[in-house]
């Protein structure tokens, strides 16, 4: 394979839908997310692309076949009450720079495809810490509608974003301004150093008010407990290895 190749496995008819991004990044959070999305309204896929920019490997399933690694596109089709929705997930991102900026337009060619309304990319936001109670941060290429993704739940810290969006996330707001299209990001605050179902859970609940609706997230907080498991028992090994002699104040010099 020299050049990417889009494969469409069935037509789909939708109507101002609107395309929900979620491709590996910091703490996973947007491909939890749109996964998880996709699982509870029974998403089917239409759609997978296949590019000399993703890493060069294939992927083994439970029964040791291998499946190339790929993104997907999958399709929900609205009631009338929430809207038509097109999910971009995948296994991995590009390992170029210039493979960034070739997947982000083939995106955006399948948005304006199909007269997508508005794109709402996620991901975390690594703060380099454990965040406790972690916030969803946002970032949009049209200052008019501001006020209305503020009053889902998502919040703008000036300076915060100062390093940028790096990725997919990021792109396709850049070059999707290019193209007149509406966009929007989500971040969860997220340590970054694992997966993170917490960060998961409250991008999840802001994209739900933003679509005007309900999904379970049961499985979401399931593996956020684990998670929490982890994280006590990595902070019990810090603890343990704190010489209980050494005064308080010098304990967290490097």
């Amino acid at each position: 394979m020299i050049e990417t190749t889009v494969v469409e496995y069935r037509e789909i008819e939708t109507e101002s839908p609107v395309m929900i991004v979620g491709l590996p990044g910091i703490g996973l959070v947007g491909k939890l997310v749109a996964d998880q999305l996709i699982i509870e309204l029974k998403a089917e896929k239409f759609m997978e692309i296949f590019s000399p920019c993703l890493p060069p490997q294939v992927n083994v399933n439970p029964d040791g076949t291998i499946k190339l690694v790929s993104n997907e596109l999958y399709f929900y089709k609205g009631n009338g009450q929430t809207p038509d929705m097109i999910f971009l997930v995948g296994d991995h991102q590009s390992v170029t720079n210039e493979g960034h900026y070739e997947l982000a337009g083939i995106y955006l060619d399948i948005a304006e495809r199909y007269k997508v309304r508005r794109i709402y990319t996620m991901g975390g936001y690594g703060t380099g810490k454990l965040i406790e109670t972690p916030h969803v941060l946002y970032a949009t290429n049209k200052p008019e509608i501001i006020e209305e993704i503020k009053s889902y739940g998502a919040i703008f810290n000036e300076g915060e974003l100062s390093g940028g969006i790096i990725g997919a996330s990021g792109l396709i707001l850049g070059l999707g301004e290019l193209r007149g299209m509406e966009c929007v990001c989500f971040m969860g605050e997220t340590s970054g150093y694992l997966v993170d179902p917490k960060s998961a859970q409250v991008v999840l609940a802001v994209l739900c008010k933003a679509l005007n609706i309900e999904i379970d997230t049961k499985e979401l907080e399931a593996r956020a407990q684990e998670i929490e498991k982890i994280i006590t028992k990595i902070k019990e090994m810090e603890q343990s290895q704190i010489p209980k002699d050494y005064p308080a104040e010098e304990k967290y010099i490097g």
